[in-house]
């Protein structure tokens, strides 16, 4: 065999054993952490999220050793707080994959490649590059005719890479969902075929300048908002081109007053433009970090980076009018009944802790005044409510929140007293007050109501009938879901059994070390084969115990 692939063999096998140790190191962390008795002093919530904190950066700056694909996909993961603990996601969600950038000489060769004879057309590239990512790195540039542009050029090799890793992924999935313990809720299959799916596509830069040309054509007519044109002829799978617009990082506070531009104005039009992106055209740029903003000489908001861009199904921006109408008059019932129309939340559940937050949730974020931070606080309280709960919500609104929760830091950066519920007003009133589409819709709706009062009404003497029968016959039974009460009562005797148990392991111990010491000292091994089912029953008990808990973990202070 060739030494080349015996090496090239060597170097995927030593790279699957890394990933996999990883994911054993990442399963024990989870499964250590979630110990009461793993904290010194005892568990306390400041504690827990404390170690939460340090693991986040942990496995953050594990992904980024691990290199392109597991950037992406930490930012995936970021989309997934039905996945990690909040303090990971929040972690994640900041993953900024700014690595070294590869030499001048390989983007020559890539630009070769793809472009042929239409390199002859290019001039004057700039060897260093303006910005380096896990994909890929920008060099500026410019046409024969005079246009200045920018090469978006991918990274050699990257597909290769990026199919192994992906492979590994699958395979770790397949393992975690045949775990009834991790997969209990969970379709990890599903999520890497999604995960595979997506990144895959990232690295194809025709679809990326797809998705710049709607964005731009968007805000073709506003002035203040400035997105590059893509040069079609010299784009391609693997390069991506588009003009040169120049703009001071949207976080340069001095440079923006240097030039005379307000920053509180600059995030208005921010504010105003996602929300126009959410509302009016369902089409977002889901990742508005400062890297990815900057502003013009004449205080024109400039987008960068379209590689990562959000859609929202027509489906669910109906549905959202719904929502917001509800949200508006702070209907707390008709809200959650909303959720469960758009299959956000399972049916046959405990709606208590999900009641508590979005009452919590609706008096916060439309009692004024406003709290600066407010989004951010909200998006935290959703995702310790998803963790491990059956509350499920589409990646596009998690995208959604994950997006409104960077650009409000953006913001809050450009303006102290910036507060985006307050701007957002005007742009929810629409949907607030939306009627359907046309008279015909308003007609069949009102119909469909009118039938399923009608239908209601003549059953109902039947109904009624059948009941009193079975009250006479002594086979009606009532049914009572004690809900929270029930789940206490769960508590109490799962603790009682474990307290049980723990005592009885105690004394198989003692009885051990005591017939170790005598004469015989094999028949200390005696009190060890009943240890063994009760010490796994113990292990299954603190399980249900923790996931109980975890249940119940939305604080009660703010049940007010």
């Amino acid at each position: 065999m060739d030494l080349t692939v015996i090496l090239k063999t060597l170097g995927k096998s030593l790279r699957a054993i890394r990933i996999w140790f990883l994911v054993l190191k990442l399963l024990i962390v989870l499964w250590w952490d979630s110990r009461n008795w793993s904290y010194p002093g005892g568990w306390t919530d400041s504690k827990q999220k404390a170690r939460q904190n340090i693991r986040a950066r942990w496995l953050t700056t594990e992904l980024l050793r691990l290199g392109s694909a597991f950037i992406k996909l930490g930012q995936l993961l970021s989309a997934r707080p039905d996945v990690l603990p909040a303090n990971w996601v929040k972690e994640l969600a900041r993953l900024q994959d700014r690595v070294p950038p590869f030499s001048f000489n390989d983007a020559e060769v890539v630009l070769r490649n793809e472009l042929g004879a239409r390199c002859e057309e290019i001039t004057d590239i700039e060897p260093t590059a303006l910005g380096a990512a896990s994909l890929a790195q920008v060099h500026r540039a410019k046409l024969k005719n005079g246009r200045q542009i920018v090469l978006k050029i991918q990274r050699p090799g990257l597909e290769s890479l990026f199919r192994l890793d992906l492979e590994v992924m699958q395979q770790v999935a397949a393992v975690m969902q045949r775990n009834p313990n991790w997969s209990r809720g969970r379709d990890f299959v599903g999520m890497a075929k999604e995960c595979q799916k997506v990144l895959l596509k990232e690295l194809d830069f025709r679809i990326e300048a797809q998705y710049a040309a709607r964005f731009r054509q968007q805000f073709l007519d506003e002035p203040n908002i400035q997105i590059p044109g893509v040069i079609w002829e010299l784009s391609t799978r693997r390069i991506l081109t588009l003009d040169y617009l120049p703009g001071i990082k949207v976080n340069d506070i001095e440079g923006l007053k240097r030039q005379g531009i307000n920053p509180s104005a600059v995030a208005e039009i921010g504010a105003s433009s996602y929300l126009q992106q959410l509302v009016r055209y369902g089409f977002f740029h889901a990742d508005p970090h400062p890297g990815n903003l900057a502003v013009s000489k004449n205080g024109s908001l400039i987008y960068y980076d379209f590689g990562m861009m959000g859609l929202i199904s027509e489906r669910l921006r109906r549905r959202l009018g719904s929502m917001i109408r509800a949200a508006a008059i702070k209907d707390t019932v008709g809200l959650i009944k909303e959720f469960q129309a758009a299959g956000l939340i399972e049916s046959g559940i405990d709606l208590g802790p999900i009641r508590r937050l979005v009452r919590v949730m609706l008096k916060e974020a439309l009692t004024p005044p406003f709290n600066p931070n407010i989004l951010e606080k909200l998006s935290g309280d959703l995702y310790d409510l998803v963790y491990e709960r059956p509350f499920r919500l589409p990646v596009e609104l998690i995208f959604v929140m994950r997006a409104l929760t960077t650009f409000e830091g953006v913001g809050r950066c450009l303006d102290p007293s910036f507060n985006l519920m307050a701007i957002a007003k005007p742009y929810l009133l629409p949907l607030m007050n939306s009627n359907p589409s046309n008279p015909n819709e308003l007609i069949n709706e009102l119909g469909r109501q009118f039938g399923e009062i009608g239908s209601k009404a003549v059953a109902l003497p039947k109904r009624l009938d059948e009941s009193l029968e079975r009250l006479e016959q002594g086979d009606l039974q009532i049914q009572i879901r004690m809900g929270e009460s029930d789940r206490q009562l769960r508590q109490i005797v799962n603790a009682q059994l474990a307290t049980g148990q723990s005592v009885l392991l105690g004394c198989l111990g003692i009885t051990a070390a005591l017939l170790g010491a005598s004469d015989k000292p094999l028949l200390g091994l005696l009190p060890l084969a009943p240890a063994l089912p009760i010490s796994l029953g113990w292990i299954k008990l603190q399980l249900k115990i923790s996931k109980e808990r975890r249940i119940g973990q939305i604080p009660t202070k703010n049940n007010n």
